[in-house]
């Protein structure tokens, strides 16, 4: 929740693919008080039924810029790996062509920021969502 000094994150995801959340994805926040500061790993969550985090960490007083780090590849091994059970012979070539999507976006405080990632196989969209 965010605070008049801190802002607050949240995000899903949507497998535009198949047109359903993207459930079990890794999510990371990390953030930095400025463009030339380092970043800190603040913790992370993976996406519910509902392909949502509810449970990501606050950001730290100061923070100026949010990076969320989605560990894609895992779900579409799994999700290619549960397709191809009952059609082995329709195997693609495996290869992830996105292995993770990192998003990088500035804050201000006091502000929340609802961030959707939009996945497929072959791409990604991300929008400031409300």
């Amino acid at each position: 929740m965010s605070t008049s000094t801190t802002a607050s994150v949240s995000t899903h995801i949507l497998d535009t693919s198949v047109g359903r959340p993207a459930e079990g994805v890794a999510v990371h926040l990390s953030a930095r008080a400025g463009r030339g500061a380092d970043w800190q790993a603040l913790g992370g969550s993976a996406t519910d039924a509902d392909g949502r985090c509810k449970d990501l960490p606050d950001l730290p007083e100061g923070a100026t810029h949010v990076r969320l780090d989605f560990a894609v590849e895992a779900y579409f091994e799994k999700k290619q790996a549960d397709a191809q059970q009952d059609a082995p012979a329709n195997r693609d070539s495996g290869a992830v062509f996105f292995p993770e999507v990192a998003i990088t976006f500035a804050v201000n405080p006091g502000e929340h920021y609802h961030v959707p990632l939009l996945l497929n196989p072959f791409g990604y969209s991300v929008y400031r969502g409300s």
